[in-house]
């Protein structure tokens, strides 16, 4: 996650403090400000249940109507959220499927606050109705995403359900009117990259302050839609509108919190257009991606995830690969085997990463970024992410260096 409003515009926004080790910046009483970045315990994705009332054409597990699966009770989850309690994570993030159609989602959040967890739902907004905002407000929910992908007719195709779009603006101005912290996540595809500019000005008109640019990952039903992906010169276009989008907010006395996730490629665009705009609050911003490390601090350190069946992965779009269940074990048990293959790897990324990832002069700050986009693509954990987007003479990858990763069998074709 690349918070644009902080390493662009140096813009102090909640949460900061445990992405960037900033003191000031969202931590509440008791929460202890990491040191380094690898340090921190993640942050857990927990897809509560499968069942959802859209069909997103995008979902990264295939969630639905009447889909199988194996939920946790009541009681289990609790179980599970003392022990992610007591492992010190800092937020628990209630995902789906659609959350809110687990009858018991409320008393489970109720339940996690007690425990002192952060409290975060990711939902898709159209079954917020008044009544539901403002439980979330009294239940001390720490922040609610709200997903939208696109403006109208876009967002409804990829939700695959007429009138999504209407009922999802009316579920985040439920939320705002009861006061509950809410922003927008959005997808970027080939569809909705043309509504940046619309979906900007829904933004002011409706007083959205924070918004997550999330980067396709092919998972799920979301591996159809490789038609979608965005080719190199539309990221770049697509980050360009978001920076000058953000730093017109900054310009206008706005405090907003514009974010994109899924691509540590982002913090390094940024730093290289500083390096022209402002050298010097470059190297600031170098430090900032340095410390935090993008992929080599993020998927199975910083982040993890619990799936409805309770399988426990590196980050939720690695559902094809499992290191163990909550349903036999404790989350916390789970996530410190020192000997679980792939999460002992993806903490010791140096050793392990191939190809032009390896020799970047940038992977101090982007680590490889997001490795399970490259075992969905290449086959292979170690390949380069196919989402990056810089030239190879942007990352220093000369002739010389080209022949050497083809000699050795780490050359890898990338996407346009």
């Amino acid at each position: 996650m690349i918070n644009i409003s902080k390493v662009y515009c140096d813009q102090v926004t909640p949460g900061d403090w445990l992405r960037y080790g900033k003191k000031g910046a969202g931590e509440r009483d008791g929460e202890i400000i990491p040191k380094k970045a690898s340090e921190r315990k993640p942050i857990v994705v927990w897809n509560i249940t499968r069942t959802c009332n859209l069909k997103c054409v995008h979902c990264y597990n295939d969630s639905g109507v009447g889909k199988p699966s194996h939920e946790v009770t009541t009681d289990k989850a609790k179980s599970v959220l003392d022990d992610l309690a007591g492992f010190g994570i800092p937020s628990v993030l209630f995902s789906g499927g659609e959350p809110l159609m687990r009858p018991d989602l409320f008393e489970l959040i109720e339940y996690a606050v007690g425990q002192g967890l952060r409290a975060v739902i990711s939902t898709n907004g159209t079954l917020i109705d008044k009544d539901k905002a403002k439980l979330i407000k009294d239940l001390g929910v720490s922040y609610v995403g709200i997903s939208l992908d696109g403006m109208g007719p876009v967002n409804d195709k990829f939700r695959g359900v007429q009138g999504a779009f209407d009922r999802t603006v009316q579920g985040i101005r439920n939320c705002q009117a009861a006061g509950v912290r809410v922003g927008l996540r959005l997808t970027l595809t080939g569809q909705n990259v043309q509504d940046l500019e619309s979906l900007f000005d829904f933004f002011d008109a409706e007083g959205i302050e924070r918004a997550c640019f999330y980067h396709l990952v092919p998972s799920g039903r979301g591996s159809d839609m490789s038609s979608e992906r965005l080719t190199s010169a539309q990221s770049r276009a697509a980050l360009d509108i978001i920076h000058a989008k953000t730093k017109q907010y900054k310009e206008a006395g706005k405090l907003t919190d514009i974010l994109t996730v899924d691509n540590h490629v982002d913090g390094v665009y940024t730093y290289l257009k500083l390096l022209k705009e402002d050298p010097d609050r470059a190297q600031d911003v170098w430090q900032l991606l340095t410390w935090n490390g993008g992929g080599l601090n993020s998927s199975g350190i910083g982040i993890g995830c619990i799936d409805y069946d309770g399988f426990v992965h590196a980050n939720q779009f690695w559902g094809h690969y499992s290191m163990g269940n909550i349903h036999e074990a404790p989350f916390s048990e789970i996530w410190s085997n020192p000997e679980e293959p792939l999460l002992k790897a993806l903490r010791d990324r140096r050793a392990n990463i191939k190809g032009r990832c390896r020799v970047c002069r940038y992977f101090d700050a982007c680590g490889g970024s997001l490795r399970v986009r490259a075992d969905l693509h290449f086959g292979d954990t170690w390949a380069p992410d196919p989402g990056c987007y810089l030239s190879d003479e942007d990352i220093g990858l000369d002739a010389k260096t080209q022949a050497e990763l083809k000699a050795c069998g780490e050359w890898f074709d990338m996407p346009e």
